[in-house]
């Protein structure tokens, strides 16, 4: 009986029951085992997600941890900082591992010491940055959306550049990467290839998003509010002008009557009294409609400049993409011209007190068989520049302005305007040649008239324009001039800039743009005069000359036209400039609408 008892006993509860045919208690043991090896794990794993884990080798805290320190991404007015693993390692528990695993290369980094000093690291760094662009790139900047989301952004807290340029990266299939590299540590961008940026940084089709409508709105609502702030804007610099005017009349009618009791006689005061003046007798530029054009100072910003990826931003957008000047920086032109005339890189040797954009205002008439132009603008006194005997660039000058019109042909003409004459060995530019290497290279030196300095010149007049100054070219191409029979092929297809030209005198030239600056004695009329702190600028020229360099101007057609002014006895580059800009003959959509009167 009792050893019948004892083999009946019941086993322990936790061997009695199976789970996938074991025991309920090894079961248990082993989800309790696994918690803990699972937290152990993920403890583990998170430790070295910190930003203490990250820096606790020197390689990390005194090299690139000392680039990020104050950056946007470690201080801001929000207070929400990104630490390295936000940027470096994937959230997602898939690619996180594998990114993991890929790290434990930098372990043997440290043990073989590959970038132990500052010479090794700075030897070193470039290669590493493109690995992290690439990974970037190939991910669609993943780690970058996790905070920062197309579909999360408001033009409306964006400014004009910034909404345009993340329009595009949805239309057309940009990442992140591609423009905001060296946000947190020293930019390197500079340092890798030409080629390599352009693939880089191509669009890429499986990257094209659906443009939310929430941005649109946004997109809206920002644009109506700012053009009821230029109405506005207009309005008051509008009501400022009349007055000015009004000063000017009241100087100019004193004036006449003073003459009118000398000469005892009409004759004087009805050519003063000429709504139009000498140049424009028969306009009335009271009834003509005013543009108002913001000139800025562009320093050293050639054509070669904008073009090149490693200078500007804008680069890919201009020469692939299509996009003009105005597409970007249409609303920002006050900040890039103060910013540029304070000094820096595009501006070596600036002025001091000189002024970083002009306000000027255009009108423009015709009368079926000649083009009436007036300008006006603020004088600004004189500030002199400190590089030149007496301060004053040109003495004989106080000003001059300059209107051109694209021709045909012209690379990037219609979207840059007269940017594509402006070349980086133009006289006082970057590669500038200087007197003697012009004069070492005489038969170029002879076709293009040239003595101490080369004008400005289109680049299909040349054989060759070095753009990117690879392996420390010069950028430009003054002395690969194309023959003179291809010259004049080009200036009979219409491949020129027409180039308009009045003086602080009043006295005028007529001429184009293309291997160099050509004054052809065409037809203009001009007069220049300043009262009342105001300039007034008034020129003339037939509409269809028929001359070799003159742009015939036909209705239905609209024209891409630029507009300079150097003001305070400047000379060369140092003037004030519009982005490209549209004329037309009776068309209000262009920009300068050239009225009939």
């Amino acid at each position: 009986m009792t050893e019948s008892n004892q083999g009946d006993k019941k086993k322990p509860i936790w061997r009695r029951y199976l789970l996938w045919g074991m025991p309920i208690g090894g079961v248990a043991v082993a989800f309790a085992g696994g918690i803990i090896f699972w937290g152990g794990f993920n403890t583990a794993m998170e430790a070295t997600n910190t930003k203490q884990f990250c820096i606790s080798c020197h390689e990390m805290r005194d090299y690139v941890y000392e680039e990020y320190k104050g950056t946007i991404h470690d201080v801001n007015r929000s207070g929400v900082g990104a630490s390295c693993s936000d940027c470096h390692v994937p959230k997602d528990w898939t690619h996180k591992i594998i990114r993991k695993v890929q790290a434990t290369k930098e372990l043997y980094g440290k043990v073989m010491g590959t970038i132990s000093t500052p010479e090794k690291f700075e030897a070193k760094r470039l290669a590493l940055a493109m690995n992290e662009w690439e990974r970037m790139k190939a991910n669609d900047s993943r780690e970058c959306r996790n905070c920062h989301d197309f579909e999360s952004m408001m033009p409306e807290f964006q400014k004009p550049r910034a909404r345009q340029q993340h329009l595009n990266a949805m239309s057309n299939g940009q990442t992140c990467i591609d423009c905001h590299k060296g946000i947190a540590h020293s930019d390197l961008r500079d340092r890798a290839e030409e080629e390599y940026l352009e693939e880089l940084e191509a669009p890429h089709p499986g990257f094209i998003r659906e443009i939310p409508q929430e941005y649109m709105a946004s997109l809206a609502r920002v644009e109506a509010k700012e053009a009821e702030e230029a109405a506005a804007a207009k309005g008051a610099q509008k009501a400022q002008q009349e007055a000015v005017q009004s000063q000017i009349a009241a100087a100019v009618e004193a004036a006449v009557a003073e003459e009118r009791a000398k000469a005892e006689g009409a004759a004087a005061s009805e050519s003063a009294n000429s709504e139009g003046g000498s140049v424009a007798p028969n306009v009335d530029w009271s009834t003509v409609a005013a543009t108002d054009l913001t000139l800025f100072y562009p320093g050293q910003a050639s054509f070669e400049w904008v073009q090149n990826g490693k200078t500007h931003g804008g680069a890919r957008p201009l020469t692939k993409g299509g996009d003009a000047c105005t597409t970007c920086h249409e609303k920002e032109v006050e900040a890039i011209g103060t910013k540029i005339v304070a000094g820096g890189e595009i501006e070596p040797t600036p002025i001091p007190g000189k002024r970083g954009t002009i306000a000027a205002t255009i009108q423009a008439a015709h009368d079926d068989e000649t083009l009436y132009v007036r300008m006006q603008w603020p004088d600004a006194g004189h500030n002199p520049a400190p590089f030149v005997d007496g301060g004053k660039m040109d003495p004989d000058n106080q000003i001059k302005v300059a209107m051109m019109i694209a021709g045909t042909g012209i690379e990037m003409g219609e979207t840059t305007g007269c940017w594509a004459s402006c070349h980086a060995d133009n006289t006082y530019m970057p590669f500038d040649p200087g007197a003697e290497a012009i004069a070492a290279n005489a038969d170029v030196a002879a076709q293009l008239e040239a003595k101490d300095t080369i004008t400005k010149y289109l680049t299909e007049s040349r054989t060759k324009v070095e753009v990117k100054g690879r392996r420390g070219k010069a950028q430009g191409g003054w002395d690969k001039l194309k023959p003179a029979e291809e010259i004049d092929q080009l200036l009979a297809d219409g491949t020129f800039l027409d180039l308009l030209r009045v003086y602080a005198d009043g006295s005028s030239t007529n001429g184009y743009l293309l291997e160099r600056r050509v004054a052809n004695d065409g037809d203009i009329s001009a007069e220049a005069s300043l009262s009342g702190g105001v300039w007034t600028v008034v020129f003339s020229r037939p509409l269809n000359s028929g001359a070799p360099g003159d742009i015939p101007l036909e209705p239905g057609k609209t024209y891409t036209v630029g507009f300079a002014i150097h003001d305070d006895f400047a000379a060369a580059r140092f003037h004030h400039v519009t982005f490209d800009t549209s004329l037309a003959l009776d068309d209000d959509t262009a920009q300068i609408n050239v009225t009939k009167q």
